[in-house]
């Protein structure tokens, strides 16, 4: 295995028997960092015969795919950028057909069939629409790996039942195959496909190995000669070397940076002085520092990996992943990096410096806090880790001591040592993290059972650190951390908030019930629903606690006591 990943790309088109040609296909192979980053994108589409739009349809849906999937965030997953960039087509194709006066004969609309195959990494990851096809194969053996959506009404008469541009929402079939070298990838239209086996494929595949562009060429040539219709286009990718797995951007820049030795006070350091020691552990040590090449008088944050890390990468890959992730997020609540314009000597972050106190701090400083005033911090909190999850990114160990609140006012999550990024999530590294990378007392119950996070599980955390907040405690103490298996969750009990001497409405109480769910499907869906509830009650909990008839509405109440009376009186003068 190479240092990065390799193919060898064939492709032919030809309109055949027809008088245009309606299908569309192209490759995008782009260099680094975007080749480990995002990957090589290969598509092709097929325009139906029946529309004067189609062809505009099909070059549309793969320009799209080739040029803005890699304009999508370098956090993101493969699915979800490519879905992204999808979904964005669809909904133009769709509405460029309402306006073309075929609202309601889509077959005449800007519709097409879409085939792709994005390789990041040591991935396949197919994406597919319609009735053109994607072939794999492997020692010689191929198969279809893609569904055809088409509904045959006759034994002479089909319709494609899914397709881009056919309904305003898409459909979109999805799998993901891990590589070996030598994989070979087809990618055809149905002009092609339908007189050509898998062993046809391959033979010739073979019999032109040095030269695909020459084997697609044969493979359209000979379905034209058995008597194809159809417009013709066939793509051939064959991976010819793979990432090493023991090949890591991060992980060979650890071997070209010394660590800085132990620093202090009015030292100077690549380009900085010292100006006090914040922070010093058997991880890290952390310093407060000038630039002594900006203009900016402000001071930074410099945090240096310890010693003693020397021999454990992981916890080196989570230092370096701190910047990585602090670049890519720009949000109010967020740490940010300092940019760093001189040329770095050794292994070291800067970071902004918050003149401040953490959460903890202010905790202990507020045993009976303002209802409202932790209302504004957990937004703020929230607000941050939006952006992270907008990302696709999970930070894993929100806590107290992880949150700083400035003179201002102003909150900032300022660690993202455990923080997962699901498009690097998505790449075979080399090194194991261990399960859970949080503090255990903030941590979802999921992780204890061995299951994925998910933004749900930062919300668990967030609602843990509001409840400790108000209360001073932890909603179930130190159980979550020994509860691993569903049973023994099962037997968790939540604690009410609520106390005679804190004046906490009951309907907080009742959201954060809701948010420190064990269950990870009972809480909610999103941050936004928590904060929002914290701030008034929600309609499920006033139907819960509605107030008895007098109180909602007195006259009525009175008015059918009256009438109750009245008829218990002609009931008894009857009598």
């Amino acid at each position: 295995m190479s240092q990065s990943l390799d193919v060898s790309v064939g492709q032919y088109s030809d309109k055949g028997c027809k008088p245009h040609n309606q299908d569309f296909h192209g490759v995008m192979i782009p260099k680094e960092p975007q080749l480990s980053a995002k990957g090589i994108v290969a598509a092709i589409a097929d325009g139906i015969s029946s529309s004067e739009f189609s062809h505009i349809a099909s070059e549309s849906s793969v320009r799209s795919l080739l040029e803005d999937y890699y304009g999508t965030a370098e956090t993101w997953s493969v699915k979800k950028s490519a879905m992204c960039v999808l979904n964005a087509n669809n909904s133009w194709l769709y509405s460029q057909t309402l306006k073309s006066g075929y609202k309601y004969d889509k077959d005449k609309g800007y519709v097409n069939t879409l085939s792709a195959l994005i390789i990041k990494s040591n991935t396949a990851y197919t994406f597919h629409i319609g009735d053109s096809r994607i072939y794999h194969f492997r020692h010689g053996v191929g198969s279809v790996i893609t569904e055809d959506h088409r509904t045959w009404a006759t034994k002479d008469q089909s319709y494609l039942n899914r397709a881009m541009g056919l309904y305003p929402q898409l459909e979109v079939d999805t799998e993901s195959t891990i590589l070996e070298i030598n994989d070979l990838f087809v990618l055809a239209t149905d002009g092609v496909y339908e007189y050509l086996d898998t062993q046809l494929m391959h033979t010739i595949i073979q019999d032109n190995a040095e030269d695909l562009d020459k084997a697609a060429v044969v493979m359209v040539e000979h379905a034209s000669a058995q008597g194809s219709t159809d417009n013709l286009t066939v793509q051939i990718i064959r991976v010819n070397d793979l990432p090493s797995q023991a090949a890591s951007e991060r992980m060979q820049q650890l071997g070209t940076l010394p660590f800085p030795p132990v620093l202090s006070e009015r030292a100077e350091f690549d380009g900085f002085k010292i100006l006090r020691i914040l922070y010093a552990s058997s991880r890290s040590h952390v310093y407060l520092a000038k630039n002594l090449h900006s203009d900016n008088d402000s001071p930074v944050v410099i945090k240096a990996p310890s010693i003693e890390l020397k021999d454990d990468p992981a916890h080196l890959e989570q230092f370096l992943m701190e910047e990585w992730i602090a670049k890519r997020i720009n949000n109010a609540h967020v740490l940010k990096p300092c940019e760093i314009t001189h040329k770095r000597n050794y292994l070291y972050t800067v970071f902004e410096f918050i003149e401040g106190q953490t959460l903890t701090q202010w905790i202990l400083d507020n045993p009976r806090p303002n209802v409202q005033r932790v209302r504004e911090i957990v937004e703020q909190i929230a607000i941050g880790l939006m952006s992270f999850h907008r990302l696709e990114m999970l930070h894993q160990d929100l806590r107290p001591e992880n949150i700083m609140i400035d003179t201002s006012g102003i909150v900032k999550i300022i660690d993202f040592g455990s923080t997962k990024v699901a498009g690097l999530a998505e790449m075979n590294k080399p090194i194991e993290h261990e399960p859970i990378l949080g503090t255990v007392q903030y941590t979802a119950p999921e992780y204890f059972l061995g299951e994925a996070g998910a933004p749900r599980s930062d919300l668990f955390s967030l609602a843990v650190v509001t409840y400790q907040m108000l209360s001073g405690k932890l909603p179930y103490g130190t159980k979550v951390a020994h509860a691993r298996t569903k049973n023994a969750q099962n037997k968790l009990r939540y604690h009410s908030v609520l106390h005679d001497d804190r004046e906490i409405p009951v309907w907080i109480d009742d959201t954060l019930q809701r948010g420190l769910q064990i269950n990870p499907l009972k809480r909610y869906q999103e941050l936004s629903e928590f904060i929002f509830d914290l701030k008034q009650p929600s309609k499920t909990f006033l139907r819960k606690v509605r107030p008895p008839l007098i109180e909602r509405d007195p006259i009525v109440f009175w008015q059918s006591v009256c009438v109750i009376l009245v008829l218990i009186i002609v009931s008894l003068l009857a009598n």
